[in-house]
């Protein structure tokens, strides 16, 4: 049996972020633990049906949940669980991380994700994020003592008064405090969200000037040991993020929590937003089929390592034919800059993946 990934999205905030457009409520002590015991209940849907090597809890804030919660689910799921699973939680530096770490290193958590964004604490609160700089200190430095090193840090781009000089001063903090891992995401304004009507008192970087901070920050990581390995993901030797990159090799996973999707026997599934209908028992919508040549390519050209001819040929019938078409599409996006080819791989270069959608819909 082929060890797939395992999602849990935990929709839970303490306060929504004013650019944040994944599912998140406020929950109390009885939500928490009637949404706990839900995911319990479908994760045992799959016992003896998968075996996961990955699993990964997002959000919404999965440290508000608690550890001891954290601890029930992976204790639901560790006979599905292989010995050298990849066990990652995301956190919040402002909350109340003691507890948390504790319960969570015993259960067999060994990565953490903390949402740095920034290390200028002005920049933070333009984004209107709970913790500072200070507390991110305080977090990595709990969560080593309790046994979690391996420790990934995010970062935004094109925030509310960022120049170059605060950037280089937030990726220099990510080096400093010896993350293993720094995932750097442009700033995306959606709508419904409070900063889609918000009036930016300095107004935000155009897309020319996001480009110049994104190569900075290309640069910048680099310089500081991290390779990239993806549009938006830097990690020092070893340190890349296993189960992301189950997404970017359109391999399977799944995923349960409301809003959570899901790849599993050529199927996409999701469930609603609604946790209380997550709760009742209902069941994951069916999406479309997936896995196919088109969406292969579209994942895999995220990655730095690209569209490789070996790896086509291995997952796709009339892999060689397949490859050579796109690989005929490739010239001009070669010239141009955008791409680095030869016969054997097809990749995006830091310029292409600027504007990777085009450049792919170009290929595909």
């Amino acid at each position: 049996m082929t060890p797939i990934g395992l999602y849990i999205h935990v929709p839970f905030c303490v306060k929504k972020c004013g650019y944040c457009d994944f599912y998140s409520v406020v929950g109390d002590d009885n939500l928490m633990d009637a949404y706990t015991a839900a995911v319990c209940e479908k994760i045992g849907h799959y016992k003896d049906k998968i075996t996961a090597d990955t699993l990964y809890f997002g959000g919404g804030t999965p440290s508000v949940l608690g550890g001891k919660r954290v601890a029930m689910i992976i204790n639901a799921a560790r006979d599905m669980l292989t010995a050298d699973a990849e066990i990652t939680v995301e956190a919040n530096p402002a909350d109340n991380l003691d507890d948390f770490f504790i319960r969570c290193c015993d259960a067999g958590v060994n990565r953490l994700s903390l949402g740095l964004q920034s290390a200028n604490d002005n920049e933070l609160e333009l984004l209107t994020r709970r913790h500072n700089r200070n507390d991110v200190v305080t977090a990595v430095n709990l969560a080593r003592k309790n046994g979690i090193d391996n420790i990934s840090l995010d970062l935004m781009l094109g925030t509310e008064a960022q120049t170059k000089e605060s950037l280089i001063r937030s990726v220099d903090f990510c080096a400093d405090m010896g993350a293993s891992h720094v995932s750097a995401y442009m700033l995306k304004i959606e709508e419904g969200t409070p900063f889609a009507t918000r009036k930016f008192a300095t107004p935000l970087a155009d897309d020319d000037a996001v480009a110049e901070l994104y190569l900075l920050a290309v640069d910048r990581l680099a310089e500081k040991g991290y390779a990239q390995y993806e549009i938006s993901n830097f990690a020092k030797s070893g340190a890349y993020s296993r189960h992301n990159l189950k997404y970017w090799n359109c391999d399977e996973y799944i995923g349960i929590g409301p809003s959570a999707h899901s790849f599993f026997k050529g199927k996409r599934f999701y469930y609603d937003r609604d946790i209380n209908g997550f709760i009742c028992g209902m069941d994951a919508v069916l999406d479309c089929d997936g896995g196919d040549f088109e969406e292969y390519v579209m994942l895999r050209l995220r990655l730095c390592d690209g569209l490789r001819r070996d790896l086509v040929i291995s997952r796709f019938k009339n892999g060689n034919e397949l490859y050579d078409k796109v690989l005929s599409r490739t010239e001009k996006l070669a010239l141009a800059g955008f791409l680095t080819v030869n016969k054997e791989k097809i990749a995006l270069t830091p310029k292409g993946f600027l504007v990777s959608n085009s450049v792919i819909c170009e290929l595909v």
